[in-house]
């Protein structure tokens, strides 16, 4: 699945503390878009859907939330309750948001603007569309391509 969680680098003393978001250094692509999520409900789920082709790095600035990610080959629940670290997030990476704490803040970084083709908000849907694209590729391999 594409995901990986990146260390995100931490600078502070006594005054407080400072993480640097900087594009394909710590960040690894240009970024296009950032948005942020808050004062969301506990018994909410966000997300519920998959993108073609963005890749995005989530952070929980404040509080928690949990993440179920699903690449088609069955879902993983990942819990974002760090400041100092990012989730990356790949294309064709199926997401719900949910388990929000009452001060979670939640910043994502994307790297394309906002395009609502980009959006797979069926799961039966970006099943057959991932499956397919898995398919094709395991085709591609046994061609020696």
């Amino acid at each position: 699945m594409e995901i990986e969680r990146i260390s995100l680098q931490k600078h502070g003393d006594h005054r407080g503390m400072l993480i640097a978001l900087e594009e394909n250094r710590n960040v690894p692509f240009d970024i296009r878009r950032v948005y942020y999520l808050f004062a969301t409900k506990n018994d909410v789920h966000r997300g519920q859907h998959a993108h073609r082709h963005l890749n995005q790095m989530a952070v929980a600035l404040r509080g928690s939330l949990t993440m179920l990610l699903d690449d088609g080959n069955g879902p993983v629940e990942v819990v974002l309750d760090d400041p100092t670290q990012g989730l990356l997030i790949g294309s064709m990476v199926w997401r719900e948001l949910y388990n929000f704490s009452d001060d979670c803040v939640l910043m994502v970084l994307a790297d394309q603007l906002y395009d609502p083709a980009d959006y797979i908000t069926d799961y039966a849907a970006f099943l057959r569309e991932v499956r397919g694209m898995l398919y094709l590729e395991d085709m591609t391999a046994c061609a020696g391509g």
